[in-house]
């Protein structure tokens, strides 16, 4: 009977192949809770690494929003100051122009001390007047005389002073009459219509 190949060649000087050592074995995990212990903590770990990112975030949201008001609060602290100094510049002209219309007005007022004539008028939503002479009226009434208020009181000037004191101080014209106007415009302007001193306005 032949040799088996492998006698052959074991005949011809060839050795077996040397076996493989055995390896150490590889232990098994442990069972129960030690097998859960690793995965436990992981998860602990990124449980408390979420809550860690979310205050984060918080902060940084809590810090954004104060900022903005800060930001806020400073605007509306700047648009304060910017309005009371527009109020105090415009107080300021006022003074300014009052003082001017009130120099203007020197010698150019023409109040009759003896007059007893009152002719209302409107002015500031209220019912005012002034008293004049026959003259002064009829005056008044064509738009030749007109009425500035300064400091309370209600002087009476020439049309042409009245034009000088608008240009000063618009506010302060009390009454112009336009003589062009039709009449029943001004009901004041008829004596028959005129308001009783002792009516309360």
């Amino acid at each position: 009977m032949a040799n088996s190949l492998r006698d052959q060649l074991l005949g011809l000087g060839f050795k077996p192949a040397p076996k493989p050592a055995p390896g150490p074995k590889r232990a098994k995990p442990p069972r129960g809770d030690g097998r859960n212990a690793p995965d436990a903590s992981a998860k602990t770990g990124r449980r408390d690494g979420g809550r860690g990112a979310g205050r984060k975030a918080r902060e940084r949201e809590d810090i954004d929003l104060a900022k903005a008001y800060a930001i806020r609060a400073q605007r509306e602290k700047e648009e304060r100051e910017r309005a009371e100094r527009e109020r105090q510049e415009q107080a300021r002209r006022r003074r300014e122009a009052r003082a001017k219309l009130e120099a203007f007005l020197q010698g150019k007022v023409l109040n009759d001390p003896q007059a007893e004539i009152a002719r209302h008028f409107p002015y500031g939503g209220k019912i005012k007047r002034i008293y004049v002479n026959q003259e002064q009226l009829r005056a008044l009434n064509a738009g030749e005389l007109g009425v500035v208020q300064i400091n309370g009181r209600y002087c009476l000037v020439t049309a042409a002073d009245l034009a000088g004191a608008e240009e000063i101080l618009p506010e302060a014209i009390a009454l112009k009459v336009d003589p062009d106007a039709p009449a029943e415009d001004d009901l004041y302007a008829d004596p028959k219509y005129q308001v009783p001193d002792d009516l309360v306005w």
